[in-house]
């Protein structure tokens, strides 16, 4: 299911994760080679990603029941 990015926080091992308008989080992970999201280690490239859509894994198990 889409929902916005409404903010960005850190877990417990300071990995990002989008705060989502469901109340869900999502792992925005830089992690080369494997996953590039270089912009995810600024404070601009976090505001940039605000207000963006992204699928929410969470909510689409729940709707599965």
């Amino acid at each position: 299911m889409q929902q916005r990015i409404v903010g960005f926080d850190q877990d417990e091992e300071g990995y990002w994760r989008a705060r989502l308008e469901c109340g869900h989080g999502r792992h925005m992970r830089h992690d080369p080679p494997w996953v590039s999201r270089e912009w995810v280690t600024t404070e601009l490239g976090r505001a940039e990603w605000i207000g963006r859509v992204i699928e929410c894994k969470k909510c689409d198990d729940e709707a599965r029941g």
